[in-house]
């Protein structure tokens, strides 16, 4: 069946082409041919600029002067006569209109360069090729010096026909120049072209007289219209062009055999790459697996995945990874399931989350029950969070209060310590790297549980840095230093920084309340310095006459100060944060305003936009 489709996109293909073939020799027999002087049968591509029948392409415009006598064609707003045209290898001759017959001294006022002629498409220089000695065109190089040379491929001019200077000597050479021939304080005054046949082979070492480089200038250079006639249908597919005697032609048994055979075999090539990535995957998380003892999580079977989501039915949400299910154990507990149908980094993402949850527990880590890994089928088992995630209580606009202080306190302190246990409390130090409201999750008592490894990295605990090759977490959240490097290392302190970003969501800090005060212009952390140093307070709403929401929120507030400094250096370590959370809040120093946070443009604070749920990360090579 496949092989069937092949040939008949083959065949489909070969008309077409065979088409776009006739359509040259249909414009060039539509023409009639006109004259102009010495160029007789002007057809097609070309056209005369008064002929009422305007029959050929705008962009191979001629004009005819001088009572009709003589043919003239612009290229780059300059002017040359048309000498001939050739129809037969699709060639037109032009020389300068600076040229005389009677006047030796007569040179073209304007450099032409065949290796820079693409400017002038639709045209190339004919037979020209770069250092090729044998070429159809070449180039003429005008020099001058401050001394003689005495260089046996130059030809001296008189001083009087190039360069009015007196002082300086002036030199011709024909073909290609070298950079050593161009002595020191000698400077090149002006290239052109030319297509004469010169009757002696050219080297570095020869010689021309004047007498017939002014000849030479005379006869003109070549341009060639043919190339300019195959891209539509040629070059656009990689294809040779060749003549016939209807024109440029793309050679369709060629083209046929290209596409009847290099079609299947690209298909081929696609399977073989796509089995082989997927491959590679699967053996790179079988061999994880298969080195990994402590595992706690069951594993699971697709089949047992489907029977406990009850056949997909129902959806719990969906990401960048895939989606969530929401199922039952044959114990009766419910469960969500991930499925991950968007794997990153050979199954990286993955391997992370049953490294990470599955060998620690923590009542502030969400438990991984069990996993799936059959072939491309990879799901992971989680216990269910009836609440859902933090992101929908903190950005709820219809109900931004669904949470009381007292709940946001404990919330704080439990990702505090979920945190800390990842940082200090297991036999290798988990840095997460993605600390956000949408990845903490609630349980019934709304209890915080940190979920989602995707981003984790794993180091010893004696390593007070890390070495990463590429920023890793969500616009908003991640540490400066991740971003830019000379701000400090990068270690356990990146997740602080995130989790003080979470506590100013949490309190409320967004800009917007900043954008109704008086003093909108500020950049909202230096603003709150400015109120906290005063022994005010952050007037949040509905608090009211609440002492106590009053002083949870004043220290949550403080203790997010100290998690966003600037430098890693000068956040605490989520130990420290943990005391600082359950210790008075008279008892906490508001950390001193630092030099980073002198007045900033408005449109520079874009890091503190914290509605962005992306994750940047390059898992690979690191």
């Amino acid at each position: 069946m496949l092989l069937d489709i092949v040939w008949f996109c083959g065949l489909i293909i070969i008309s077409l082409f065979c088409f776009l073939e006739t359509s040259y020799a249909d414009h060039k027999h539509n023409c009639i041919p006109s004259s102009c002087g010495e160029i007789r049968n002007i057809s097609y591509p070309f056209r005369l600029r008064d002929d009422p029948k305007r029959c050929g392409d705008s962009s191979y415009q001629l004009t005819c002067e001088n009572n009709s006598t003589t043919t003239s064609i612009y290229l780059n707003s300059h002017k040359y006569h048309v000498k001939a045209i050739n129809y037969y290898n699709y060639t037109i001759r032009l020389v300068d209109v600076a040229i005389k017959n009677n006047d030796t001294c007569s040179f073209p006022q304007f450099s032409l360069y065949g290796i820079n002629f693409n400017h002038y498409r639709p045209y190339s220089i004919y037979g020209y090729q770069q250092f090729n000695s044998s070429e159809i065109t070449k180039p003429i190089t005008f020099m001058s010096c401050p001394y003689p040379l005495n260089h046996s491929s130059f030809t001296e001019t008189s001083g009087h026909c190039f360069n009015s200077n007196k002082k300086h000597n002036t030199y011709v050479k024909v073909g290609h120049l070298k950079a050593s021939d161009v002595g020191d304080k000698c400077s090149i005054d002006l290239t052109v072209m030319t297509s004469w046949p010169f009757n002696i082979k050219l080297d570095y070492n020869t010689s021309i007289s004047l007498s017939e480089i002014h000849a030479s200038l005379q006869y003109g250079f070549e341009l060639s219209w043919f190339s300019s006639l195959c891209p539509n249908y040629c070059k656009i597919y990689g294809f040779q062009c060749f003549l016939d005697s209807n024109g440029p032609s793309c050679g369709v048994a060629m083209i046929a055999a290209k596409i009847l055979i290099g079609i299947p075999f690209l298909i081929w090539i696609f399977i073989y790459k796509f089995r082989t990535r997927h491959t590679s995957m699967f053996d790179v998380i079988e061999s994880f697996l298969r080195s990994q003892n402590n595992l706690t999580p069951i594993r699971y079977s697709y089949s047992d995945i489907k029977k406990i989501t009850r056949g997909f039915q129902e959806k719990l949400g969906q990401g960048g990874y895939g989606s969530v299910y929401k199922g039952k154990l044959r114990s009766g507990s419910a469960v969500a399931v991930k499925l991950l149908t968007k794997p990153k980094a050979n199954g990286q993402d993955f391997i992370n989350e049953v490294a990470t949850i599955g060998r620690i527990h923590h009542v502030n880590v969400v438990r991984l029950v069990g996993y799936c890994a059959e072939r491309s089928k990879r799901a992971l088992v989680y216990d269910f969070m009836p609440n859902g995630s933090l992101e929908k209580y903190i950005f709820n606009k219809e109900s931004p209060n669904s949470l009381n202080w007292e709940k946001k306190y404990k919330i704080a302190v439990g990702v505090a310590r979920g945190i800390e246990y990842l940082h200090r409390g297991c036999d290798i130090q988990i840095l997460h790297f993605d600390i956000k409201p949408h990845n903490i999750l609630l349980d019934d008592k709304f209890t915080p549980k940190v979920s989602d490894f995707g981003l984790a990295k794993f180091y010893s605990t004696d390593k007070d840095h890390v070495t990463l090759t590429a920023a890793r977490g969500t616009i908003g959240y991640v540490a400066p230093e991740l971003i830019n490097r000379s701000i400090g290392d990068v270690s356990y302190k990146a997740d602080v920084y995130s989790f003080g970003m979470l506590l100013m969501e949490m309190v409320g800090l967004k800009r917007d309340m900043v954008e109704n005060s008086d003093n909108s212009s500020q950049y909202f952390p230096q603003w709150i310095y400015r109120h906290l140093d005063k022994g005010k307070d952050i007037e949040l709403g509905n608090i009211d006459d609440d002492d106590d929401a009053r002083k949870v929120q004043r220290k949550m507030t403080i203790v997010a100060l100290w998690c966003i400094r600037m430098s890693p250096c000068d956040r605490p370590p989520m130990n420290r944060v943990v005391e600082m959370l359950e210790s008075e809040v008279e008892n906490l120093q508001i950390p001193s305003e630092p030099p980073q946070l002198a007045p900033i443009a408005q449109n520079e604070d874009q890091s503190w936009g914290t509605y962005s749920t992306d994750s940047i990360s390059l898992l690979h090579n690191q």
